[in-house]
Parts: C-alpha cells; structure tokens; sequence
C-alpha cells in the first residue's frame, strides 16, 4: 500500500501571526516574558505539551484563538511581548560595538538541552553547549551551532517497584518540535551526502532558532537511506562503537559539508568535546581539493582556525576507535587524496609509528587545533596531565591545554520572582551583563525579608511541584491510594531543603550522604530542625553500577521513617533541574576530586540564592570560600577509595550537623535567618558574575576566537602561503631532528650560590642542518622536591654566544637565585617558527 503524506499547519488570526515565529525561536527559553504569552493563550495545554509552544499552537482550539483577538488585555500584552522580542534581535550588540567584523564561527556538539520540548541532550554537556549558544545570541557572537537531530534522542526513565532503572524511547515528531526543514534552491529540504563504508547517505538539515543565532540539526532517517543507516541519529550515544563513528562522521563531516550547502563557510570551527573532530579531515580534504594544497600544507590551514574544548576528566571518556574500523570508513577518503594510512592514522595517536595503536578522537582534536582548553583550572591541569603521552617529551605543566572554565546562563537558570526582584534593586537591564561584578554590587540593598521571603516562595513551589512529580510517578507504578495520599503530604515547605541531582555514575557517589543513615535519620527527622533532600538524575543504560547506585538512593527514600523527608523524582530533565535549582537551600555535590571536569549544576543555583555545598572539585575550586558556602574537606587526594569515603561522608555529616543546620534555623527576633541571608547574597554577589556564560563567552572570544580568526587569516593569506612555508619549515625539521642534541652542559661557577646572585650556565648544541634561528635553546630550572623533581619550573632563553663549528654552536644564560634551597637544572631545545602558534604539538623537544 502507498502512502503519501502533507502537512497541517495551524490557522492563527492575521492579528496573532507573530505566535507561530515566537514559537520557532527558543529565545522563549530564557525569556519570562515571552514564555508568558504561551502560558496565557491556554497554561493547561502548555503544560500538557510538555512547554512545545509549535505543538501547542497545532492544539489550541480556534475557539480559543479568536477569544483571544478579542481580549484587549492579552493583545496589549502580546504587542508589547512580540515588539520587544523584535527589539531584542535588532538591537546593536556587545560584539558589534567592540569588532567590526563578523568572521563565522562554527560550534559543534553531540547533544543541545535548550528546551526541555526540543529533548536531543543527555545531560550537564548539552545544557552547557546550549547555555554557550544562549550567551552567544545575547552578545551577538558571529557563532552558528551543529548538532544531530536524534529520532528518539535520549532515554526516558521510570523506576520499577524495586527502585529499577528502566527506559524508554519515545519517538520524536519533527514537525511538532520548533525546528524547520532547510530549503534548497528548488524550495524541496536541503539534502546533502556522503559515502558511510562505500554506501551512499543522505542527511536532511534542520534549523533551529536560538534567539540571534541558528542551530543546524542533522537527519539521516530518511526512507531513501538503508534501514541501518536511518538509525544513526536514532538514539543520542545509542549502539555499538560503529554506530558511535558514523554518528561523529555525520555530526563533524555532514555538519561542515551542510554549512557549506547553505553558503556558510566558517573560518574558525569549536568542537565541544572530540565527537565531532572528524571536521578537522573534512577541512582538510576541502582545502586540497579546492586550494591544491599538499596533506601537511592544508592541516596548517585547518588547524589554524581549530579549538578543542574538552570536558573529559578521564581517558576512558575519550572515543577510540580500532584501525580496522578507520580503514572500513575512511579507506575511500585515503585514496581520494592520496595520502598514505599512516598519514591519517598518525593524527589520532599518541605513538604515530605504532600502526596497532587505536584512533584517539581527542588526538585527532588535540592535533587538529590552534587552541585547546579544559573546562575549570583544576580540568586543564587533569586535562594536561591524561593527554600528556601524545607530547612525551614536553613537561606536563607546559603541555598546550589551557583552561575556559564554565559558566550557567544567568537568565535561563533564575526565577521570575528573583528576576523581579533584581529589575527592582539591580536595574532592570542587570540582565544584559550578567558577568560584570558591577551588576551585582547593589545586592547588599536588597531587604533581607524581600530576598527571603522570595527564596521561601520558590521553595514553597518546588515542594508542591515535587509531591505532585512524585504522586504521577507513583500512579503510573500503580501503587496504592495508601502510598499515594502519603506522597501528598512528603516535604516541608519551611525545612532546610538540599538537592542533589546529576547523572548517576558511581565517582559522583550519590550514596555518600547515605553513608551513616542512623546519623543522617537524626539531621532529618530533628523535630526542631528538619532537613530534607531532594534526589534526581539517571544512570547510563549500561552502566549497571550506576543503576545499583540509583536503586539504593531510591530504596532509602522509600523507607517509612524518612519517605516524608528523602524523595527521589523519576525522569531527570530540564523541568525538574529548573524547579531544583530555583528552589533548594543548599546544592550537594560529593564527586571524587579530579572527576569532576566542571560541574554546572552547582552554579546554576548561585543566581536564585542557593548555597553549594561541595567536595573542592571543578568549578567550586574556584569559586569556594568560607563566607559563600561550604567545602567538603581541604581538597585532598586518596589513593583508598573506601577510607576517602569514609572521611568525607563524617565531614559531609559534621557540617550539616554543627554549621548548616544550625545556621538556616538561627533565627532573629524577626523570624528571618539573617546570618544565612548574608550568605546568600555574598555568593550572590560574588560568584553569580563569575561563573556566567556571559563571562565565559567573553573569556572564548578574547582567549580563542578572536587569535583563531587573525591566526587562520594569516596563514591562508595570498593563496595560503604561510601555512605552505610552515608545512615545509615543519618537514624539514622533523626530517633533521634526530641530529639535533645537547652536547654538553656547564656551570660557570658551581657549587653553593648566594639569593640574589646569577647562576651562569653554558651549553654547547650540535644543531647539524638546522639554523640557530629555527630553534629556541632554553634552561628549564626551579626549586627541586625530595624525589629531585623541579617544582614550580620556569624557563628561560640561552643567548647565542658563538659557533664553535659547523653546525656546533655555543649558548650561555644566567639563571637567577631568588629563593635559598636546592635547586635544579636542566637544558633543552625545541623548533621555534613565528607562525607556528604552538610548537610544542610537534612534540620535538630535546634534552640535555
């Protein structure tokens, strides 16, 4: 039977034709405002949708509608609302005042949590990658996103009896979801291909609107492709590795290749973590195909405009793929360019000449970009020391990975009653600079009862919002009406309220708060000074001891002492992360220190008042301090996992006991905690502006996007001339390199030195056909530990003092004495070239 299809679209009035484009652009996500205007046409159907203004208005009777034209109240409001939703993508923006170019840059990620109606994220890396777009939009970054539209994106979760994970797969209908099929030249969608293992694929182009900017989504279920084709964007990192490949060509090379289609050719890409670092190979191919240029000479070109950002705390988390897989998937691209397998190969590992080495894709990422960075300063430090075997020879701490550290988008995170109360006291543009300190200074002239008694509201909201999560929940369980009139009366709207809430893998040890549960019955159950916590989050489907973790956190709080008091809501997404962060007292998170790469939960709740309460991991590194929340223990390293557990669950249980509990109920005589108030607005104060993507953003333009774009400039530049002469430059010395050697290194004047004095050092270089100028002679010196290790190392440049013969050259340098103790040395020497960015990629570095 054949079946033909059309499509329906909603009648709306002439008067209200502006609903349908505030629909198709998720600025409504961070817009209190414009969601209003949903709310108000039905709040019942909104809900019902799941917040999907696009299905809502396919819904909505035209009854409805045409009682709306005529309501002289919502039409003044829906005038106002869709003039300032005009206003907002014409006004002159933050980049548009500071440069005067707008350079393209494409930022692609596996997953996006912009809206929880548009459900193609998992989890803290898609809401952080949509938060990155959110900020991009409001200061109008040149910036265009890639992602994947997933079929049934990620799982959905319910709890058997037990406390069980199980999932389901919900099957996504594209033209009831805010995106739009991309038109070709003869008005059909755009459609692009490529070969997937000797097999043609066609992929569909979707766009989203994220306020100013777009969002390019890709398709591949089309009935045109083979069945096992349309299932790469099935299921957001759903099947087996091969899967896992043909999805990241998809995302990194269709992605390029779409931007193309459209006429986008962007001159810096940023990978959000190494799943779409294939572009860096479709870069390449275009540019030898289109320029002529050699492999090497088109990877300097490439590489010039390339930033890795990284959000893997461990090398496990990295995708690696077999070279029996590589050739199955980019044989074909080997011989269309002619390049040799080890060539490509080398690109995605730490050893090139190990041909049974895995591909890397954070290699390939790592070799492909100008800038890599780690997502907190603890994370660049974790980053350099997991990726350091890809450059063996260079020291850890100079390995070329810096660090951007996250940030939450302000207005996406806050509630409307906390925005209300800032319009009053901050001004009612604070919105617009969220990550200046100059924006939150008038905190301290907010009344404490105001900020309060607005905290208590919100509180109040998600204890409602709670029990009725947790009554559904229970319904569709089919328990009894026993269980259900209990769930009505769980949580206290006026108790302390902790929330915890993430995925659910076992280093996050969401357990750890369950650790002494006789102690903790006696913090929650004080009659005096109840506490209560909030638990959501899922397990990945496979990871079994991350379920076992989820069962027993269920298990507990199905107990009848605490059921009142410890509930835990099924079904982790966007909605219950919104009412958690905007609601709780205090945020826990109890990682293993280092396994947190960021962590942006945490920050999430800074703008509505919330406390964190915190191992020193990720962000909280940073932004801890005695007067702004709380740290669980001194940030130490155990090599005992059950004795770490065991110290910082007595910790976790001692500040709760002797200084959070007794600080929330320490009233004055007016009813208000004023010594928790000040808390609250001391990291309201302090951390909200430091941890904004607004900051964040500014931190990327300065640090990365901005050298990307003059770097890529200059290297392709008259005909890529300079990224020829670098390719070149870099074969001849890697050609030469096995001649180059320290000869012979000397003190001036050894023995004992004096603070302050010079310590004067000569080496003799063997550089053979290398000219001095190519390379940088350096004394790699600082105070040495017990094991005779340099800490705190610097460098400093030897000086050319003569050429003792052919290819045989004399250097000298004075190291300074700053500081007594003992002291170490040593000399080295590495290619130095003024548009090479980076040497130490080439991981060419010799030592004495």
């Amino acid at each position: 039977m054949r079946i033909d299809s059309f499509q329906v679209v909603p009648a709306i009035p002439e008067k209200l034709k502006g609903l349908r484009e505030l629909a198709y652009n998720l600025l409504w996500s961070w817009d209190e405002e414009l969601r209003v205007v949903f709310t108000r046409l039905d709040k019942d159907l909104w809900n019902k949708t799941y917040q999907n203004p696009v299905l809502m208005l396919g819904m909505i009777s035209q009854k409805r509608l045409e009682e709306l034209v005529c309501d002289d109240s919502f039409m003044s409001f829906y005038n106002r609302t869709y003039e300032r939703f005009q206003s907002y993508l014409k006004e002159v923006t933050w980049w548009e005042k500071r440069y005067p170019d707008k350079p393209l840059i494409a930022y692609f990620s596996a997953e996006y949590g912009i809206a929880e109606s548009l459900p193609v994220y998992s989890g803290g890396l898609g809401v952080l990658a949509a938060h990155h777009l959110k900020s991009a939009s409001d200061l109008g970054v040149p910036l265009v996103g890639v992602g994947l539209l997933y079929q049934q994106g990620y799982f959905r979760q319910y709890l058997t009896s037990d406390g069980w994970q199980q999932e389901s797969y919900p099957v996504n209908d594209f033209y009831n979801l805010p995106v739009q099929p991309i038109l070709g030249p003869d008005g059909q969608p755009l459609k692009l291909a490529l070969s997937m293992a000797g097999r043609r694929l066609a992929i569909r182009v979707w766009r989203v609107e994220v306020g100013r900017l777009p969002l390019f989504l890709l398709d591949t279920n089309l009935p045109e492709n083979p069945k096992d084709l349309q299932d790469i964007t099935d299921q957001l990192y759903g099947g087996d590795l091969e899967n896992r490949i043909r999805q990241e060509i998809v995302l990194g090379i269709g992605g390029l290749r779409a931007l193309h289609a459209m006429g986008l050719k962007p001159m810096v890409c940023h990978m959000n973590e190494g799943h779409s670092a294939f572009l860096a190979l479709e870069r390449i191919r275009m540019l030898m195909k289109e320029e002529k240029l050699s492999f090497s000479e088109a990877l300097e070109a490439a590489r010039a405009g390339g930033i890795f950002t990284t959000h893997t705390p461990v090398p496990a988390g990295f995708d690696v793929f077999s070279p029996e897989l590589m050739d199955r998937y980019f044989g074909e691209y080997m011989a269309e360019l002619g390049i040799p397998r080890q060539q490509l190969l080398a690109l995605g590992r730490s050893d090139p000449n190990d041909s049974g080495s895995p591909f890397n894709m954070a290699g390939l990422a790592l070799h492909t970009s100008a800038y890599t960075n780690g997502v907190s300063r603890l994370h660049g430090q974790v980053s350099r020391a997991i990726l350091r075997h890809y450059l063996p020879t260079v020291p850890e701490s100079e390995i070329p990975i810096g660090h951007v550290t996250n940030g939450a988008h302000t207005r996406s995170c806050v509630s409307r009653e906390m925005a209300t109360l800032f319009d009053r006291y901050l001004g009612p543009e604070w919105w617009r600079r969220p990550g200046e300190a100059s924006t939150w200074a008038d905190v301290d002239t907010i009344p404490d009862e105001e900020l309060w008694s607005t905290h208590e509201r919100r509180r109040e909201r998600l204890v409602v919002f709670a029990r009725r999560r947790l009554m559904k929940q229970l319904e569709q369980r089919g328990a009894s009406e026993r269980d259900l009139e209990r769930a009505r009366g769980v949580l206290n709207t006026r108790a302390l309220t902790i929330g915890f809430a993430r995925r659910f893998a076992t280093y996050k040890r969401a357990t750890l708060i369950l650790a002494d549960i006789e102690r903790l019955k006696k913090i929650l159950l004080n009659v005096d000074r109840p506490v209560q916590i909030i638990f959501a989050g899922k397990a990945h489907p496979k990871d079994n001891d991350g379920k076992e973790m989820l069962k027993a956190v269920v298990n507990i709080c199905q107990k009848d002492e605490i059921r009142r008091s410890a509930v835990f809501l099924e079904d982790y997404d966007i909605v219950i992360a919104r009412y958690l962060v905007q609601g709780v007292d205090v945020w826990l998170n109890t990682p293993r220190r280092g396994m947190e790469a960021s962590g942006t939960s945490g920050m999430k709740v800074l703008p509505n008042g919330g406390l964190n309460l915190s191992i020193l991991d990720g962000w909280w590194c940073e932004g801890y301090r005695p007067d702004v929340g709380w740290a669980i223990g001194k940030g130490e390293d155990y090599q005992d996992f059950a004795q770490q557990d065991y110290v910082e669950s007595n910790a976790l249980y001692d500040l709760l006991e002797n200084d959070i509990v007794p600080l929330y109920y320490g009233r004055g005589a007016d009813g208000l905690p004023h010594a928790w108030i000040n808390r609250m607005k001391s990291s309201l104060k302090n951390l909200s502006p430091q941890f904004s993507t607004n900051r964040m953003i500014w931190e990327y333009t300065e640090r990365s996007y901005i050298p990307a774009v003059e770097y890529h400039t200059r290297m392709t530049a008259n005909g890529n001339e300079r990224a020829k002469k670098l390719a070149a430059w870099k074969g001849f010395i890697a050609s030469k390199w096995n001649d180059v050697r320290v000869e012979n290194v000397e003190a001036k004047r050894p023995g004992i030195q004096r603070v302050g004095e010079g310590f004067e050092i000569g080496a003799d270089i063997r550089l053979g056909a290398i000219d001095p100028n190519d390379v940088s002679v350096e004394v790699y010196f600082g105070p040495l530990n017990s094991q005779r290790e340099i800490t705190e190392p610097m460098s400093q440049s030897m000086i050319l003092e003569s050429a003792k013969q052919p290819g045989l050259y004399r250097y000298a340098a004075v190291v300074p004495c700053e500081q007594s103790g003992m002291h170490g040395y040593a000399v080295r020497l590495r290619p130095c070239h003024p548009d090479a960015n980076n040497l130490l990629v080439t991981g060419l570095m010799t030592w004495y």
